[in-house]
């Protein structure tokens, strides 16, 4: 597992030029002002980068195409970015999306305190496969909102202590992926095709059941299911939605749920280290989905065994 943490101080235009050049590609400092100053962190947990930058800059780039979605809040300052024939300005409390991973754009920033998360293509994939995003802003303020505190919850507290566990890992970048496809206007939000209508049969259900019940110790995403079932996500997603009106990622759950039951039973370690193992970075979140599905509390499971 990856994981890397970095806080970078910039006294100058060049310095910032240079940290914005490695994080997001190729770029040309435009215009900028004397004496500027900049503060940036990065923390990078496998798939997921956050970036978090504020200080006194001013500074106009041109950038070629990243070929990732960077996604941004921006808590202070101004924000401005032109691809497509398109200006957008962004000010305080505004959660965007910065340009199309294959466009090149202008972007410029003033004394800004912004927030960013990257996720590449193929992060988006293994969640819900060939996905376009059809605008910049969210489907709504409340969505916004919950965006953000998904960002800050992942970034400061569950990667920094669980992001060594895999499952865990696993589970926020998807957490962190359908978050930002659930605010951000884009294709998943239309109906399935006939092609995913037909394929969300018995047969594709067995076999994503079964290899699930196989794997359900390691991380696997909506895309290895999809694989091994021989159908598209959004066949899949149908299918576990029309026999067993779930969806495969919460019947992953649940199978680990019941692996979670037989721990505690045989009392192969506390709640806590149970919880993690089957995926839970909160102990709290885990004895909730743990009493919903038995009836009782974890601990009480434990201290039965």
């Amino acid at each position: 597992m990856q994981h890397v943490e970095q806080v970078v101080e910039m006294a100058d235009l060049d310095a910032v030029h240079e940290v914005l050049n490695a994080a997001y590609g190729q770029m040309r400092l435009n215009t900028g002002v004397k004496h500027s100053h900049m503060w940036m962190s990065s923390r990078i947990h496998e798939h997921i980068r956050f970036d978090e930058m504020h200080g006194r800059v001013a500074l106009e780039v041109s950038v070629d195409p990243m070929n990732n979605f960077v996604f941004g809040h921006l808590g202070a300052g101004m924000v401005y970015y032109r691809s497509g024939g398109e200006d957008r300005f962004w000010t305080p409390g505004d959660v965007f999306l910065c340009a199309p991973p294959e466009s090149p754009f202008i972007g410029a920033i003033f004394n800004p305190r912004l927030s960013t998360v990257t996720l590449s293509q193929s992060v988006i994939d293994e969640v819900a496969e060939g996905v376009r995003f059809a605008g910049f802003r969210p489907v709504s303020s409340r969505f916004a909102a919950v965006w953000w505190s998904t960002c800050v919850n992942l970034r400061d507290e569950v990667l920094p202590h669980f992001g060594d566990n895999p499952l865990v890992a696993a589970n926020a970048t998807r957490l962190m992926v359908a978050t930002t496809l659930a605010t951000f206007p884009n294709t998943t939000h239309a109906p399935p095709t006939y092609f995913d209508r037909r394929d969300a049969h018995p047969r594709s259900l067995r076999r994503a059941i079964a290899f699930i019940e196989d794997h359900a110790e390691v991380a696997i995403s909506a895309a290895d299911i999809a694989r091994a079932a021989r159908v598209s996500i959004r066949a899949l997603q149908l299918a576990f939605r029309r026999h067993l009106a779930t969806t495969p990622m919460a019947y992953l759950r649940g199978v680990r749920l019941s692996c979670a039951h037989e721990d505690l039973r045989a009392g192969r370690g506390s709640v806590t280290e149970i919880a993690a193992r089957w995926g839970y970075a909160r102990p709290s979140v885990f004895a909730a989905h743990y009493r919903a599905a038995y009836d009782v509390s974890p601990s009480k499971t434990l201290r039965s065994g």
